[in-house]
């Protein structure tokens, strides 16, 4: 079967193709005032949307879709026929003086600039009544006089009903027949879209980038963390243990309660590198935001801030009706804690905080540090009126450890980073504005629910955790950590047995009956914790048992 297309069906595609190739230009004859003698005057070009016209006669033109019409017999040769195609993706044509006062502009120039006539630009100033920024204006001209043309410069420029609009020029100076320069002239076009388009795949690499960064840092701090925990548990155990066994008058008391207050504080970092690391591990709930303020608002940590910055004045508005969400309680009232904290430092000789809470619907993407897309938000809004954050300094406000105070004045320099990490493990967005000298506004948006919060939890009493004659079994390849567990599984009144691997806990469990075993995750050498219980499960299908580890909620815990 052939299938070629028969001869007449190429005749008619063919016909249909020049027919929209054709519609789509700009027709002007030979004849016309617009063309004289040939050569097209691009002064009095209106050009077409497309960018594009079309010549009908017999005439000789000069090939150029960059130059200027001087510049033409510069650029090519001259070419005869009966048909001419100019493409072109430039919008208009402009000239000069050369103090930058406007003496032409063509009619689709006018329009770009949002005016109907060119009558309305006439005599205007390119650099102090159109562009945006007065200094990218005089950069412009210091070039066009410096290099006699300037290719490729983009600027901003302020359309008549105060919009902007980006163009890309091309211009070059224009001389009388003494060699004088009388001004410049050239061509203008809209750049807008490719901007646009340019710096939404801006955004998305540098939140690409930023997301890397913290990775990396989370890994590494997440490592660093584990270990020092470890150590750590022996500082602060060890002297809570030993106090509950001193007598009141014992003199030992206040060393061990340094040690232990010294240990506690390490302890702090250590969980902050922990929850940087551990990110997308979060025990979430459906609440209230404003039970979470509302709660810290009240928490002694609360009221050590308060001591700690008594010129601070703190102002609290919350949303009667604000809408629920799913989250993390525990992160997020770190997280106000933090943002809290932040507008303090930033007010050093005392000053106010607002603390608000919201609904709001974004009906379109808002473009700032984060894009935050359409949808229903919660917003907390945190605002101070302090020293602000300069436009350097504001890419970098959530790395780990970045700080324009003294190291170690203030906190564990990580808490704008686990508000970072908070806010992308709860699928929401920041938004952050700030003015140096006049103050900074930080709002988290987190995506709203609607569902319901639960209000028959029961609290844990401590009587319950009291022992009834079980039985528990430890399994850590660390000895002081096994010994720490047993001591204080002890005071609680239960019986214990400790083994040092996964290996000894299965011969133990062959032999031994427990009510409840705990077990690292990680164990070196031998099997891990889920080996571990994997194969304690094959000979106790009911056995309990409870993973304790340093490291977070991955996949081998979950299985």
């Amino acid at each position: 079967m052939n299938k070629m297309l028969p001869a007449f069906a190429w005749i008619f595609l063919t016909a249909i193709s020049l027919f929209l190739l054709i519609s789509s230009f700009q027709i002007i004859n030979i004849d016309s005032p617009e063309a004289k003698n040939g050569v097209l005057d691009l002064r009095q070009w209106d050009f077409d949307k497309d960018g594009q016209v079309e010549l009908t006669g017999e005439w000789e033109f000069y090939w150029s879709t960059h130059l200027a019409p001087e510049d033409f017999a510069d650029s090519a040769k001259p070419q005869k026929t009966g048909l001419i195609k100019v493409p072109s993706v430039w919008n208009g044509y402009f000239r000069i003086t050369t103090d930058g006062i406007i003496t032409e502009i063509s009619p689709s120039g006018a329009r770009l600039l949002g005016y109907d006539s060119t009558d309305g630009l006439n005599g205007k100033d390119l650099v102090r009544d159109l562009c945006t920024s007065v200094e990218e204006g005089q950069k412009f001209q210091a070039e066009l006089m410096e290099h006699g043309r300037v290719a490729h410069f983009e600027i901003r420029l302020k359309r008549r009903d105060g919009t902007t609009v980006f163009v890309e020029v091309m211009a070059h100076i224009v001389f009388d027949d003494s060699g004088r320069a009388r001004g410049a002239e050239g061509m203008i076009r809209d750049i807008s879209e490719r901007k646009k388009s340019w710096e939404a795949q801006r955004r998305l690499e540098d939140q690409l980038v930023r997301a890397r960064k913290m990775g990396a840092l989370g890994l590494l701090a997440g490592g660093v963390a584990h270990d020092l925990n470890n150590v750590l548990s022996g500082v602060v155990a060890y002297p809570e243990l030993l106090l509950l066994d001193l007598p009141a008058d014992s003199s030992l008391k206040e060393p061990l309660k340094a040690i232990q207050s010294s240990g506690q504080r390490a302890v702090a970092i250590v969980q902050d590198l922990l929850t940087l690391a551990q990110r997308g591990v979060l025990q979430t709930e459906v609440l209230n935001l404003n039970s979470v303020i509302s709660e810290y608002m009240i928490s002694v940590e609360y009221q050590k801030f308060k001591q700690a910055n008594p010129s601070v004045d703190m102002e609290v508005n919350l949303a009667p009706d604000l809408m629920n969400i799913r989250g993390s309680r525990i992160h997020l009232c770190k997280s106000t804690a933090n943002l809290i904290a932040n507008a303090a430092e930033a007010q050093p000789s005392g000053g106010k905080i607002h603390v608000s809470t919201a609904n709001r619907y974004v009906d379109q993407a808002i473009y700032g540090y984060d894009t935050i897309n359409e949808g229903d938000y919660t917003v907390l809004k945190v605002q101070d009126f302090g020293i602000g954050i300069s436009s350097d300094d504001m890419e970098r406000i959530f790395e780990p450890f970045f700080t324009k105070k003294a190291m170690g004045r203030s906190g564990t320099g990580l808490g704008m980073a686990l508000v970072w990490g908070t806010i992308q493990d709860h699928n929401g967005y920041i938004h952050v504005n700030s003015t140096p000298g006049v103050g900074t506004t930080f709002e988290l948006y987190l995506p709203a629910t609607r569902e319901t919060v639960r209000d028959d939890v029961e609290p844990i009493n401590i009587d319950a955790c009291l022992a009834n004659g079980e039985k528990i079994l430890i399994i850590d390849d660390i000895n002081y950590q096994r010994e720490i567990a047993s001591c204080m599984l002890q005071k609680l009144g239960y019986a214990t047995d400790a083994v040092a691997s996964g290996e000894e806990a299965v011969e133990y469990i062959q032999n031994n009956e427990v009510d409840l075993i705990v077990l690292d995750m990680i164990m070196d050498p031998g099997i891990d914790g889920l080996e571990t219980y994997r194969r304690i499960n094959k000979l106790r299908p009911d056995q309990k048992a409870i993973i304790a580890s340093g490291f977070s909620e991955g996949t081998r815990v979950k299985k």
